[in-house]
């Protein structure tokens, strides 16, 4: 009987949307840091946004350290900027920043957000957008360290009040105070 061989599942994938920048609280970064060990202890891959900085940095560093993947995605002008982490697993120079978030939405799946700024709101208005319109379904999940997001929950609430949106858009997205609960929901959809 000839040996059959089976292709490796392929390894699952989290997009992380955050800041470059540590922002205000120590509790960002020690949050992104523990996101990122829990991304390699669980054999995702991390993808994100390639920088050595902020957030961003905490991330993969943290992820390098504990062993996993990691698949940056960065623009040429933001090369410096973001100091654009060289020692990846995979590391990708895009033209521009629409090209960046395609590149690392098709390479997930599932979203996490944690604190950040206007591009990380980009990052996510962009993917709660095709999700409204039906074009994925890949979970996207909010890591509220400190109430972060707290002001970003209220205008989604005032959206809806407004007409703008169905209540059906608070389902598109979740929030987590905490890393394990966190972690815990993104091993429930990528399992």
């Amino acid at each position: 009987m000839a040996n059959s061989t089976h292709p490796a599942e392929p390894k699952r994938s989290v997009c992380v949307y955050c800041g470059s920048r540590k922002g205000r609280l120590a509790a960002y970064e020690a949050d992104a840091r523990a996101l990122g060990g829990e991304i390699a202890a669980n054999g995702w891959r991390l993808v994100y946004g390639a920088g050595d900085v902020g957030l961003m940095g905490a991330v993969a560093t943290a992820t390098q350290r504990a062993g996993g993947e990691t698949f940056g995605v960065i623009p040429t002008h933001l090369l410096e900027w973001e100091v654009g982490k060289r020692d990846l697993t995979r590391f990708v120079v895009t033209e521009n920043m629409h090209e960046r978030k395609k590149v690392m939405y098709m390479n997930s799946d599932a979203i996490v957000v944690l604190p950040g700024g206007a591009g990380s709101l980009d990052e996510f208005f962009e993917v709660l957008t095709w999700r409204q319109l039906g074009l994925h379904e890949k979970p996207i999940f909010f890591l509220n360290t400190a109430d972060y997001w707290a002001p970003l929950s209220g205008l989604m609430d005032h959206v809806i009040a407004e007409g703008f949106a169905d209540d059906s858009l608070r389902d598109f997205y979740r929030m987590f105070d905490d890393v394990p609960a966190l972690v815990s929901a993104l091993r429930s959809a990528l399992s």
